[in-house]
């Protein structure tokens, strides 16, 4: 009975696309989404990416959303006019950069609606942030400024001309500060069997 509700329970959990109810609290998003924990630790595995960061870029992204959409254009205040970029999914990513992650990585089964390819493309990314432009890995301020305006516009330092951005930027990367002194702890928790947690909480 036990075993057949926790399956049950990880079953709605893995085709929910709601997102989670305390998107503040690194450690609630994961322990109501299991699944999401395993696809973040398998990130940092491949990537070495802290899960802070790309987490606290993906609240400001999306909220979680896995369909999220840009915001429409107008013509003339009120007719609508398709959207404003072609981003899409949990990392808003754009379809060109989405293609260059499926090339580069060969993970040609990736959509930009599964959290789990979602946060290995930003992890990708990321890394190749620092590559690039010698941004670190922990480093979500810049890491979020490279995210938004491309490689290129943060060597040209487009942002210097979009305060809004300076300032969402550091939203990111005090979201990301809260997200990493959560995330230390609970994470032993998180990586507990559900067998000591059924039994041991």
């Amino acid at each position: 009975m036990v075993a057949t509700a926790l399956a049950a329970t990880l079953f709605l959990s893995a085709c929910s696309t709601s997102p989670p109810k305390n998107p503040e609290n690194i450690c609630n998003i994961f322990e109501e989404r299991r699944d999401w924990w395993r696809s973040a630790k398998a990130m940092n595995d491949e990537w070495g990416v802290p899960i802070h960061v790309p987490m606290a870029m993906m609240y400001q992204e999306s909220s979680f959303r896995s369909r999220a959409l840009p915001p429409r254009r107008y013509v003339l205040r009120f007719i609508p006019w398709g959207r404003v970029s072609d981003a899409y999914g949990f990392a808003q990513a754009k379809t060109m950069t989405w293609d260059d992650y499926i090339r580069e990585t060969g993970n040609r089964r990736a959509r930009r609606d599964n959290f789990g390819d979602a946060i290995d493309f930003m992890g990708w990314f990321i890394t190749k942030s620092q590559q690039i432009n010698g941004v670190s890995k922990w480093d979500a301020y810049a890491q979020y400024l490279n995210y938004h305006e491309g490689w290129g516009g943060y060597q040209r330092r487009t942002y210097l001309q979009k305060q809004w951005l300076v300032q969402v930027s550091r939203t990111v990367d005090q979201r990301s500060g809260t997200y990493a002194q959560q995330l230390r702890g609970c994470e032993d928790k998180l990586n507990r069997g559900w067998f000591r947690r059924l039994f041991f909480g």
